[in-house]
Parts: structure tokens; sequence; C-alpha cells
């Protein structure tokens, strides 16, 4: 599989077509961007991808467009842009040469379909506003790539190339970040895992470095987990765990009564030697120790159960 040429359409650009570059040009890194819509380089040849313009979607002669009738839609009816096509036709691949195992590939495909590609398709079709964010609208990646685009006034027939590529890298750091995250995660379920099936009946989770820990709590339905604790830098960190991944709400909150005390006042609120950091947000404490981290986890354990215990009682 080679291609001498990768072709979109000149002008001013958007995300999707910036992003199905990112994909192609690592899996085709000797190919030559051609933005055009001249005919001669819109129509299929072996020797080129053509995306985001051509007029037809046609995997085998190449061509990824989504702006003529007939436009191709998600098995759900959603739509479709450059980006989503690209992906699904070049993901794994593209997933593959960046050293994603294969075991993790497939899983990794999906995740960041449906949480980066199909955002950009919708977005980029009109089925998706970025004023459903709100105040932050203008922060969203689409919206952010074409701020690089060149101004309206700008004579330099080179300005909307340069710019591009320009984009490009910077597009090119956020499918790699988003894509390693995602890996990593799967790479700390494993070691979550491994330590959930050690800790049992325990309330407080100990992990062996800091790492993405909800998710494989969720997988293993360990619900009976409270907080957990892992070294950091050159102390310890005891953190609470949140009921949803969107929200704040934790499962247990630390004691109020260490809430932003430090050091020395914290020792003496909590009773624990070394302890030296509580947010005041209750959400994270520090100590110098595992020693001191763990008496603080086991402090908050005995707290919170009482809260419930008392919630329930009064309730009954």
């Amino acid at each position: 599989m080679t291609a001498d040429f990768l072709v979109t359409h000149s002008g001013g650009f958007h995300a999707d077509e910036l992003l199905s570059s990112v994909i192609l040009t690592r899996l085709f890194p000797q190919a030559k961007i051609v933005r055009s819509r001249a005919p001669e380089w819109i129509t299929s040849s072996s020797d080129r991808i053509i995306y985001d313009v051509g007029g037809a979607y046609d995997a085998d002669a190449r061509i990824f467009d989504h702006h003529q009738r007939g436009a191709p839609l998600r098995e759900d009816g959603q739509p479709y842009s450059s980006f989503g096509l690209v992906w699904k036709h070049y993901g794994h691949a593209y997933l593959a040469d960046y050293g994603v195992p294969q075991s993790d590939i497939d899983a990794i495909h999906t995740s960041f379909d449906s949480s980066f590609v199909l955002p950009i398709d919708l977005t980029d079709n009109g089925a998706l506003s970025p004023s459903t964010a709100g105040q932050l609208a203008g922060l969203t990646l689409p919206a952010l790539l074409e701020t690089l685009k060149p101004a309206f006034d700008n004579k330099d027939p080179e300005a909307d190339d340069r710019a591009f590529h320009a984009a490009l890298a910077i597009a090119r750091s956020f499918v790699e970040a988003s894509i390693g995250k995602k890996a990593a995660k799967l790479r700390a379920e494993t070691l979550v895992l491994k330590a959930i099936e050690a800790t049992g009946e325990g309330r407080v989770l100990e992990l062996p470095i800091g790492m993405p820990f909800r998710p494989a709590i969720v997988k293993a339905g360990a619900d009976h987990l409270l907080f957990v604790v892992h070294p950091r830098d050159k102390d310890w960190c005891l953190t609470g765990i949140r009921r949803a991944e969107d929200g704040f709400e934790l499962r247990a909150d630390l004691p109020a009564a260490w809430a932003g005390l430090t050091n020395g006042d914290l020792e003496a609120a909590s009773g624990v030697e070394g302890a030296t950091f509580c947010h005041n947000g209750r959400f994270i404490a520090a100590a110098k120790t595992r020693g001191a981290a763990l008496a603080m986890a086991e402090i908050a354990v005995e707290e919170a159960l009482r809260t419930e215990a008392h919630k329930v009682s009064a309730a009954g």
C-alpha cells in the first residue's frame, strides 16, 4: 500500500482534512500533500489518496469525500466527515504504526472514534454546534484549528498552505496525545486490576505508581473501594474515587477537619505523624511516607463508614 500524493482541497482548511492528514502522513511519510481542486488532481489514480474533495466515497479508488449527494452515514445514521472515513479505513494501520499493542488496537480504535473522531464528523457536517459547549465554544478543537487560518486580507499566495502545514503539526500533537493517553489507560488497567485482586475486601487500593484507576475499578465492579494510595515523587498521595467519570462527587470525602491544612496543623488534626497536606476540596491529601498515607486512609475510611451509617440510621 503506497501513495505518492495525499490530495485534499485548497483554500481555507477545517479540522476534518487536517486530522485526516495526520493519519495519512504517518502511514505515507514520503507522500506529498497536494491542496488543489483541479480536476487532474481530484481524479482517482493509483498514486494518490483523495480526501475531503473529489465528490465521491470509494474506498477501493481511495477517494474519501462526504460533500456529495448520498454521502456516507454511520450505521446509526450519523454523518461521516473525511476524518471519519479515513479513520474507518486507515485507523487500525495508524495505531499499529504508532506502536499500540495488537491486543489493544480494536479497543482504542473504537474509543478514539467515539470520543474524538465522531465529534469532528458531526461538527463538520453541522450536526453538532460548538455552541453546545457554551462559553467554551471558541475553545473546541475545530474552532481552535480554524483560528490558525491566515487573515482574510493576507495576499500572500502561499499563506494558506503555510498555515495548513503549521496547523497540521498542532493537530498531530492532539491526535498523538489522545491515542497515547488511551493506550496508557489500558496499560494502567492491567496493573489496577491486579492491585484490586490483591486488596480483596479492603477499602483502600494501593498502587505502585500514580496512574488512571477509575475505569478499572468500575470494570472490576469494586464498589467497596473508597480511597487510593500511591507514591508520588518524594511523598505519598491519598485520593478519593469519583462516583462518575464526568463529575466531582466522590464515593467518600476526606475528613472535614483536615480540609486546607498542612504539615503540623494537619498532623495535629489527623493524629498522623508525617501528614503534610489536605486539599480544601477534601479529594486529595499527601504524606511523607507510605505508612502515614495508609494511616490517613484508614482514618478516612472509618469516618466515611460512620457517616454513611448515620445517614442510613437517620433515614430509617
